[in-house]
């Protein structure tokens, strides 16, 4: 299943605004992935993401 993940992450004093599409077979594993994902891309700890919506993607 396809899920759109919006949120935003802080980089210094920064929030910064994101939105990625992922396959995953739920919710819960789709939002461990983002975590992983922005986490090793940006450098940023967990407590410094937050997910705002969760969508299934048509």
């Amino acid at each position: 299943m396809k899920y759109v993940v919006r949120g935003r992450f802080r980089v210094n004093k920064e929030w910064r605004k994101f939105t990625k599409e992922i396959e995953a077979p739920n919710q819960r594993v789709a939002v461990e992935w983002i975590y992983s994902i922005i986490g090793s891309k940006h450098k940023v700890k967990r407590n410094l993401i937050e997910i705002e919506e969760i969508m299934e993607a048509g």
